[in-house]
């Protein structure tokens, strides 16, 4: 019996479109979404930009993936299934498609995107996720009832925290913030969490234009105009971790951003101090009933013998306020960044003190 090729292969491309037909699109604004750290959204999708910003979907189905795109290559993001990460992904330029997981057993699942790198690595849109035609879609849990939030630099992002050498590498692909101290003290108290840090950002100068009072109160730091709403989130607690990058650019009279700042001469400390103080001053304005804890470490500006772990001290005792402390990383006394190790050892030492000082 002859079978006509062509109705073969119509057969083919219909059989195929009802294997296509059956998934389902689940979009950026799905009210069962749920995202967590500063967010900005668009018409058309969710963009993503600071570190520790994340993406949670509770779905019974045996596979889903996620609709991406990217504003460059160098992003990554951890992929969570059920609370624990199974893979990385690296973002393209391309809106498609990437499997996030498939062969799952029956039941509830729980999947999360988490943005591994800093916003200066590009922005990602997220325009939703795809499922089985069949599977459900399931409440998001209960939300977390603390809450912490995080302003801080290099070290707070996680920069290099991944090189196994020893040295250090501002590329994506060695970048983690998941295993940064901020997001495993988080997670250590079940807290939903904000990270607003940026690689060589400092509080009088940095290593760019900007400083932190420039982009703290930002939802997208490429675009100055988003002013973000703080009603929308108020931490119980707020770190706050600068002075590293100051502590170095303050003795480099020959660098762009110390004419720009200072001109030609260096600052002295009671501006420093000042400077500090006011920084404090806008988040407590901010946030009038959260504990503030000022950091410092663990790199050298944090070493024996620096004058800067003792500049917060001043500024904190000049604010006189009984719900702002201070506490100081031990300088880790290694080259470049801290690695994992590291950061899990300052978060080690930030959890005790929250347990010590602080009740919420």
């Amino acid at each position: 019996m002859k079978i006509n090729l062509s109705i073969l292969i119509l057969g083919v491309i219909l059989w195929s479109n009802s294997i296509l037909a059956q998934k389902k699109n689940i979009p950026f604004n799905h009210p069962k979404i749920k995202y967590e750290g500063r967010i900005a959204f668009k018409d058309s999708a969710a963009c993503i930009n600071w570190s520790g910003s994340s993406i949670s979907l509770n779905f019974k189905g045996s596979e889903i993936s996620a609709i991406l795109k990217d504003a460059d290559t160098a992003n990554y993001y951890n992929v969570i299934l059920d609370d624990s990460v199974i893979s990385k992904i690296q973002l393209d330029t391309v809106k498609r498609n990437y499997v996030l997981a498939s062969g799952l057993s029956e039941g509830k699942h729980k999947i999360q995107l988490y943005k591994r790198t800093e916003w200066g690595k590009g922005q990602t849109f997220f325009y939703g996720f795809v499922t089985n035609e069949n599977d459900k879609i399931v409440s998001p849990s209960k939300p977390k009832k603390k809450k912490l939030e995080f302003y801080g630099d290099s070290i707070s992002c996680g920069y290099g925290n991944e090189v196994l050498n020893g040295q250090d590498s501002g590329t994506g692909h060695f970048e983690n913030h998941y295993l940064t101290y901020g997001a495993i003290t988080a997670r250590h108290f079940d807290a939903q969490f904000h990270c607003i840090a940026t690689s060589g950002i400092g509080i009088t100068i940095s290593w760019f234009p900007t400083i932190m009072s420039d982009t703290y109160d930002l939802t997208d730091p490429h675009d100055k105009n988003t002013k973000w709403d703080f009603d929308q989130y108020s931490p119980d607690v707020v770190v706050i971790n600068l002075f590293q990058n100051d502590s170095w650019l303050v003795n480099m009279p020959k660098h762009e951003q110390f004419k720009n700042r200072f001109g030609s001469e260096k600052p002295k400390e009671d501006f420093i101090i000042k400077a500090y103080e006011n920084f404090v001053k806008t988040i407590r304005a901010k946030y009038p009933k959260a504990s503030i804890i000022c950091a410092l470490g663990n790199m050298d500006a944090t070493k024996v013998g620096s004058n800067w772990p003792n500049y917060i001290v001043k500024a904190v005792e000049n604010l006189n306020d009984k719900k702002i402390y201070t506490h100081f990383f031990e300088y880790k006394n290694t080259p470049g960044h801290p690695k994992v190790n590291e950061q899990s050892a300052m978060a080690d030492s930030l959890i005790a003190f929250i347990n010590q000082k602080i009740k919420w």
